[in-house]
Formats: C-alpha cells, structure tokens, sequence
C-alpha cells in the first residue's frame, strides 16, 4: 500500500498545490494507473503524473509518495499551499517536464494516423519512473501502448525493429527519439511462469541470438550497448573503482578480470544480443510452454555474452533441479549450434561477473537520473556488490 500526494501544475507549469493524500492498493511507484483513475474519480480531473518528488523509504514499494502532476482542470477540492523546487535538472526525461506527456500523446496521434490503425478514443497512463512512462491507448482498430524511454535506452525501439527481421519481439507501430507504438500483446505478463515456461522463453530467446551472431555490428551501428569482451571489463572494473569502498574480495575479482574474461571466449559461445533482463514478468503471453509468448522490455539490451539472459531467467521463481534441467537444455542447444563449446564452464566463470554487472547497470541508472529519482534504485548497487564478493572465485 502506498500513500499518494499529488503536487499540482497547471499547462504552463504554474505551482497550484497539493491534493489530500489518499492510498493506492499497489505498491510498486511506478504504477500509476490507479492514482490517475482515483484522482479523476475522487477529484474530477485528469492529470499525467510526471515525476516522484519525495518519498518517506528508501526502497521503491509503499510508504508515502509525492509526485509532481500535472492538470488542465480544477479539482472539485482546495488544494494544499505548498512549497517545492520546481526547476529544472539536467537529467529529467522530457516525459517528466511539463508539457512532455502532451507532446507524447500528439506525436502517438500523428503516427497511429499514418499507419492507419484508427483515431485515439481513450487514452490511460500506467506507469511513470526514470526507465520508461507507459499509457495505454483505446483505438477504433483496438488496444495499442505508448512507452517512452530516456535517452540511455533510446535503442529499444531500433532492437524492437530488428527482432521483427527475424519474427521476434513486440509488433511495431512507430518509433521516434525514445518513443514507441506497440500493438497490444494478449495474455499476461508471465511472473508467475513454471520451469516449463521458462525453458521455452530461453529456447525463444536462443533462436534470435544465433539470427543476431552474424549482425552484431549492425546492432551495434543502431545504438545498442557494446559490452564484448574487453568492453565488459572496463564496465565491471569502473563499478569496483567507484562504489566498491575498497573490499579486498571486490579488488581480487577486478585484478582478475582479464583472465576471466579470456578464458571465457575461450569456452567457445559466441557473443550476440542479450536481453540484460529476462525475468518472466518480461514475457508476455501464456502460461504454458506450448502457448504463445512474446519477450517485451528491450531496453536493457546489450551486446555480450548469452549466458548472461540463462542466469537471469533461472535466478529466482525455481528449484535447484529446475535451475539445473533449464541450464542443461541451454548449454545443449548451444554445443548443437556451435559444435565444441563449453557452456558449463562459461556460466562458472559468468556467475561473479553477473553480479557486477547488475552492479554497474543501477550505479549508471543512479548517475543518469536527478537526485529526487535515487531512490528507485541506490539500494542496488551495494546489493550487489555486496553479493558479488560472497561469490566463489
């Protein structure tokens, strides 16, 4: 349960002050489709949540929550005075300005005209944070969504367009600086997915990255994060230097890295994409091995090692002999596609690197995003160092 405060703008940005607080039954701050509802049902007016502007824990779930609102309407109750800063930072997403999600919206508009998917009959924003805003829009050709990333994930719509070379992925609509059209996916999001499920997303995911093995340069080319070898080192090695507070274990791990990562392309796997966050709430489709599914969320995308999704899809939710069998059928596919290679020791030697990339990915979200933003996720980084050094060498 969380405790939501809107602070309200006007459309120039003008400071109107704060509605009564009132809960909202999911926790998670980013989901914001049941405050815009409540707001328009308690309240009589619609608004488009910006941004979170303080909050009373330091982790992302429940507690109370300010965000920054803004309105077209007059709410049907006096609103609070209150005092906050308002200006700018060189970090805030255009989504998160005044102004932003209209422009969205009207760039959604233009670009479902020209594909000739129907005129917007009603439009639901779902989720806001420093990663992405989401709405879901009502057409007279049916449910399409709107996502917005920052610029540090302005290459999703670009490996959204390319999986569709090779029949993977979202159906695209349009996709513009950071904005993307996507058809509606039914079925659920697949959190709840059983071994079986999970065997065949990587069995999914295995066919895009024997397609993307040959057209690594031109990922690269479009944008998407170059993490090969050498690459990944500097990474991993730049998280221990800066938040690594001098562990003697985290110091081993990074003087060690270049041997590692040398005897891992000597197991033999070749590099290609890798989704960087192949947790089942990132499929979409249903719960049945033999069902359809779709792996949405692309931002996270890099170009690596694959072991690193196998890990990811089999880090929670699993038994160690389901953890097992899944690891076995992955390795299995790549000796058949790549006669030779040793799959088994390439996971070994990734299990530490795994966690210092974890690492490295919240310390680069926290250095991209304003300070009122940290506490999504500066938590983070400390985990998983922290795990990383209890790691076996």
């Amino acid at each position: 349960m969380r405790t939501v405060t809107l602070i309200l703008v006007d459309d120039d940005g003008k400071l109107l002050g704060a509605l009564p607080p009132f809960p909202a039954e999911v926790p998670f701050w980013p989901e914001v489709g049941g405050v815009v509802t409540t707001v328009r049902e308690r309240f009589g007016i619609d608004v488009a949540v910006l941004r979170i502007l303080f909050t009373s824990l330091p982790v992302p779930h429940g507690g109370e929550v300010t965000y920054l609102a803004q309105t077209g309407g007059v709410p049907s109750v006096d609103l609070a005075p209150v005092e906050v800063d308002l200006d700018d930072h060189p970090h805030r997403a255009a989504y998160a300005r005044v102004g932003g999600p209209a422009a969205s919206l009207a760039w959604a508009a233009d670009a479902l005209d020209a594909a000739g998917v129907g005129p917007i009959t009603g439009v639901l924003q779902q989720r806001t944070w420093n990663l992405s805003v989401i709405w879901r829009i009502a057409t007279a050709g049916g449910p399409v969504w709107l996502k917005q990333v920052p610029s540090f994930f302005a290459h999703e719509g670009a490996v959204i367009g390319w999986l569709a070379t090779v029949g993977g992925g979202p159906s695209l609509i349009a996709a513009a600086e950071g904005r993307m059209l996507l058809h509606d996916i039914p079925g659920d999001d697949l959190y709840a997915a059983d071994a079986g499920v999970r065997d065949a997303v990587a069995a999914d995911l295995h066919r895009y990255q024997l397609a993307a093995v040959g057209d690594v340069e031109r990922l690269a080319a479009l944008g998407v994060p170059d993490r090969r070898g050498a690459l990944l080192g500097a990474q991993l090695a730049g998280v221990v230097a800066a938040h690594g507070g001098g562990d003697p274990r985290l110091e081993a791990l990074a003087a060690g890295l270049p041997a590692r990562l040398a005897e891992l392309a000597a197991c033999g796997l070749p590099e290609t994409l890798v989704h960087g966050d192949l947790h089942p709430g990132n499929v979409r489709g249903d719960l049945h091995p033999d069902g359809a599914r779709t792996i949405i969320d692309w931002g996270d995308s890099f170009l690596g090692h694959p072991g690193f999704d196998i890990l990811r899809i089999t880090e929670r939710g699993v038994t160690d002999d389901e953890r097992a069998a899944i690891t076995a059928a992955w390795a299995d596919r790549w000796r058949a596609d790549v006669p030779g290679c040793d799959p088994e020791r390439a996971l070994e030697l990734l299990v530490p690197l795994a966690a210092l990339r974890n690492a490295a990915i919240y310390a680069a979200f926290v250095a991209a995003i304003e300070p009122a933003e940290h506490p999504y996720h500066s938590s983070d980084v400390d985990f998983w160092l922290d795990h990383a050094s209890k790691l076996p060498a």
